[in-house]
């Protein structure tokens, strides 16, 4: 039995209950992973959010839950492997399988390759990198089990990476390094995993009006960077395609002469 929902056919429990696709949302607590939390609850998701501080994502999550959507958040420093890995579990213990992974945690910090301090590199590739090859690693059978229950549509992971990741720009050597790894890793993960269903996307934005992108107000208006809710969007398009069209990267480029500048 399927039954038609905005994120495409649910096929049923077994108990004759529709089984409504489910989504786990890093960086939910605020920026372009609430956003994409809110597009993906319009469309029916249900949801685990995630994010290092409690309060902001109990907020989120209540606000969602008054839409209907059935949400629970489960807090989580991705520094921590021991978090990552209960992350993984708690989602797949409330929900069974999984349709959609959303890696949106990130962590950056500008500087100059000389003298820039290692500590901060070793941060930035434990959050934007090692974090989320730890999470797919963990969510794997889950997305499998997803991608093998809808075959139609399959199951997707989705990688906030960075237009930095593509174009370099100055003091931003060590950010675009993870994320053109975190580019490469959508790719890889496509290699191996897609013929069963699972297939990945890194979206490469240039600078979102995010409080991330506050240290460059002086020189860019947030009026002329990309709306969150633009991101989420994408995301949400993603979910209805079928499981044939693997879409390894999207590019999102803010107006006027910038093409290829965050």
């Amino acid at each position: 039995m399927t039954v038609p929902t905005e994120a495409g056919p649910v096929r049923s429990d077994g108990s004759g209950h529709p089984r409504r696709p489910s989504a786990l949302v890093t960086g939910a607590s605020g920026g372009i992973g609430r956003a994409i939390a809110e597009r993906l609850a319009e469309a029916g998701f249900g949801l685990t959010l995630s994010g290092r501080r409690p309060g902001p994502l109990a907020e989120v999550a209540q606000k969602l839950a008054a839409t209907g959507a059935e949400t629970r958040t489960i807090a989580a420093d991705m520094s921590s492997e021991d978090d990552v890995r209960a992350l993984a579990r708690g989602h797949a213990a409330h929900f069974g399988s999984l349709d959609l992974l959303v890696l949106s945690a990130g962590s950056g910090t500008n500087g100059s390759i000389d003298g820039y301090p290692v500590r901060r590199f070793d941060r930035q590739v434990e959050v934007n990198l090692r974090a989320p090859f730890l999470l797919i690693q963990q969510c794997l059978p889950a997305l499998r089990d997803a991608a093998a229950s809808r075959q139609d549509r399959g199951a997707r992971i989705v990688a906030i990476a960075s237009l930095t990741g593509i174009a370099s720009e100055p003091g931003l050597a060590v950010y675009g390094a993870t994320k053109a790894a975190l580019i490469s890793l959508c790719q890889s993960v496509n290699v191996e995993e897609s013929a069963a269903g699972v297939t990945a996307t890194a979206i490469s934005p240039g600078y979102v009006d995010t409080e991330m992108a506050s240290w460059v107000h002086d020189r860019i208006d947030p009026a002329d960077m990309i709306e969150p809710g633009d991101v989420g969007e994408l995301v949400v398009a993603l979910t209805r395609l079928s499981a044939r069209a693997v879409v390894p990267n999207i590019v999102i480029a803010r107006r006027g002469g910038t093409q290829w500048q965050a």
